[in-house]
């Protein structure tokens, strides 16, 4: 199985511009109409968001002369899936389950 994801590479675009902190990227952002707040700003710089909007993006590729793909790197990552008892193999082939024998013990010590 294949599992989607990515990294997200705006820390290091935003240190090859010069910029170190993350109040160094809001008020180049609010120039450009998109006004986010110094907590939002952060998880932006140091997470890797889930959601983006256009406008965002769009702005943050201006501020650092580069294009999406410069600030994001896809990566497919394969998933081994893990196989169910009674269930087919990688072959196709049926496995079969196998009967396992139980032991009952009950309080007072006697089997």
């Amino acid at each position: 199985m294949r599992q989607m994801d990515y990294v997200w590479h705006l820390r290091m675009k935003m240190a090859e511009r010069g910029m170190f902190s993350t109040t160094d990227l809001q008020p180049h952002l609010a120039d450009r109409g998109v006004s986010l707040s110094r907590e939002q700003t952060y998880r932006l710089v140091t997470g890797q968001p889930q959601r983006l909007s256009m406008d965002i993006l769009v702005a943050l590729c201006d501020i650092l002369e580069c294009t999406p793909n410069d600030l994001i790197e896809p990566r497919i990552n394969e998933v081994a899936r893990r196989k169910a008892v009674g269930g087919q193999d990688s072959t196709g082939k049926v496995t079969p389950i196998k009967p396992r024998r139980t032991t009952i013990r009950r309080p007072g010590g006697a089997s």
